[in-house]
């Protein structure tokens, strides 16, 4: 599904064949699919609204208007029969049942960043609240939205909260101004809290892996902190130097040139194709001698939000490799073997990197940088691909397919699909 301005499109991922033209009432902030795959949410965050469009049943429809409570965020339950609209000033979360059309409310849901988390298997969902100036966790039953637990957390002001993937451990992270992790048992009890260092700025990022076993922290003095699921105590830490010196670290550094243009093609004026390729550029990846020198930025110390720190985590879904982006070096990622615990591979592109994701069926890793290509590594090798479209297309965002044969490709004004063969690369 896309969306522009106000109308949603459908279209069949092998095909881009046009399924479904949605018309909702204003421009949508806000899209997202149910679980199943058979309902659309559209949220119009400046009017109050969200609409509900049926795949299956394209007469059917369903509007929910906030009214004068307002609306700041919305999102579907697991199992794609509940909306969950956040009202403005977080005063409470309203549950929508598109089923029974009953309501449920939950007070003082707390404002950060991530402040709503869902079990993978949908049964539990932790609420981040603030109350009486201090920070509270309530788990919820999403069968009937009965509350289970409610227990306060040590935190100065709570930032976020991640459900470990097998849905045995929730993970509560404090503010950057206090560097804290806690993590709790499914009935609140205080499993762990680590800490690695006082007096200046603490976590940026964290992530699970896929297995539970592993939980990287990503902190803002450059370094990734791993924690086993069995003491909860730090089994090492990755660092991000400027430098590359171990000869056992693969360096692939992106190089670009100009395509060969032959004379006797030119014409004045070019034609729009001879035109494009004299101005487009190829690029490949070349292995670098040890050591390396990556491009390093001093962040602004008198802003806020420097760009410092590991801003960016990812584990592969077999649990083998972890990527990660230190802010500091924008033009790197930095992929990690999980099983002997040592770096393995950096990337160094030519511009700074914007996103990267891993194919969730294997250990392949998509990168982009603002540019009109999309990086793909394995462990195999490493390619950089050229999207053949006209104009200028800028990358920003990527997202895989569920089966990862495809991807989708996002720019600031269009989108197109990458088509993948099933083979590794």
């Amino acid at each position: 599904a896309s969306c522009v301005q106000y109308r949603v499109a459908v279209r069949d991922v092998r095909t881009l064949q046009l399924l479904q033209l949605y018309t909702c009432l204003d421009q949508v902030q806000h899209m997202e699919w149910s679980a199943d795959s058979r309902f659309i949410l559209c949220a119009m965050y400046r009017r109050g609204v969200v609409q509900v469009w049926s795949l299956e049943q394209p007469d059917w429809h369903c509007k929910i208007d906030e009214g004068s409570a307002g609306l700041v965020a919305s999102c579907w339950s697991p199992d794609g029969r509940h909306i969950l609209n956040t009202t403005e000033f977080h005063l409470r979360i309203t549950v929508w049942s598109l089923c029974t059309k009953s309501v449920s409310y939950i007070k003082y849901p707390k404002a950060c960043q991530q402040g709503i988390a869902f079990t993978k298997d949908g049964r539990y969902m932790a609420v981040a609240e603030r109350r009486d100036c201090k920070d509270f966790i309530s788990i919820f039953v999403c069968s009937d939205w009965q509350l289970l637990r409610h227990f306060d957390t040590e935190t100065q002001d709570l930032f976020g909260i991640e459900w470990a993937p097998n849905g045995c451990v929730l993970a509560a992270w404090d503010t950057c101004l206090e560097y804290k992790i806690l993590l709790y048992s499914l009935d609140g009890r205080l499993l762990s809290t680590y800490r690695a260092y006082e007096w200046s700025l603490g976590i940026k990022s964290i992530a699970w892996s896929p297995s539970s076993q592993f939980l990287a922290i990503g902190s803002y003095d450059e370094k990734v902190r791993i924690l086993n699921h069995v003491t909860w105590k730090k089994i090492t830490e990755f660092e991000h130097p400027a430098t590359i010196a171990s000869a056992k670290t693969i360096v692939y550094k992106e190089v670009e040139k100009s395509p060969p243009v032959e004379t006797e093609r030119l014409s004045l004026p070019p034609t729009t194709a001879l035109a494009s390729s004299l101005f487009s550029t190829q690029s490949k990846y070349d292995i670098s001698q040890v050591p390396v020198s990556l491009q390093y930025v001093k962040p602004v110390a008198d802003r806020a939000n420097p760009k410092m720190g590991i801003g960016m985590l990812a584990f592969s879904p077999d649990n083998c490799f972890l990527a990660t982006k230190n802010d500091n070096i924008p033009n790197a990622v930095w992929i990690w073997d999980i099983q002997k615990l040592k770096l393995f591979v950096v990337l160094e592109q030519l511009c700074a990197v914007q996103s990267f994701q891993w194919d969730p069926r294997q250990p392949r890793l998509a990168v982009c940088t603002g540019n009109s290509k999309v990086y793909l590594w394995s462990p195999a090798g490493c390619v950089s691909v050229q999207v053949p479209v006209e104009g200028d297309f800028q990358i920003v965002s990527l997202s895989w397919h569920s089966s990862g044969d495809s991807m989708a490709l996002l720019s600031k004004d269009n989108f197109c699909v990458c088509y993948l063969e099933r083979e590794e690369i």
